[in-house]
C-alpha cells in the first residue's frame, strides 16, 4: 500500500491530499529517509512525522486496505 493511502486509513493524517503534501515536503521520514508518498510501505517500518513543533513516531503493526475509525490505531504502534 502507498504511504499517502496509509497515512489517510490509519487516520494519521486526515486527507490523502494533505499526506501527500507532508510527503512532498519532506515531514514524512521511513525507517530515517524522507518518503515520497508511492513509497511502499511494509510491517515493522518505523514512520516520523512532523507537525510543526511535535513529532510522531509510529511502527506498523498492520495494513489493511479498509478500517472503521475504531480499528485505525491497531493499525500502528507509538513509540515513545
Amino acid at each position: 500500500m502507498r504511504l499517502d493511502k496509509y497515512l489517510k486509513i490509519s487516520r494519521l493524517i486526515k486527507r490523502r491530499t494533505v499526506a501527500n503534501e507532508a510527503c512532498d515536503n519532506a515531514r514524512v521520514t521511513v525507517n530515517g529517509r524522507p518518503a515520497k508518498a508511492s513509497y511502499e510501505v511494509k510491517l515493522g517500518d518505523i514512520l516520523e512525522l512532523r507537525f510543526g513543533q511535535r513529532t510522531l513516531k509510529v511502527e506498523i503493526t498492520a495494513i489493511n486496505e479498509y478500517a472503521q475509525k475504531a480499528d485505525a490505531n491497531a493499525m500502528y504502534r507509538e513509540i515513545v
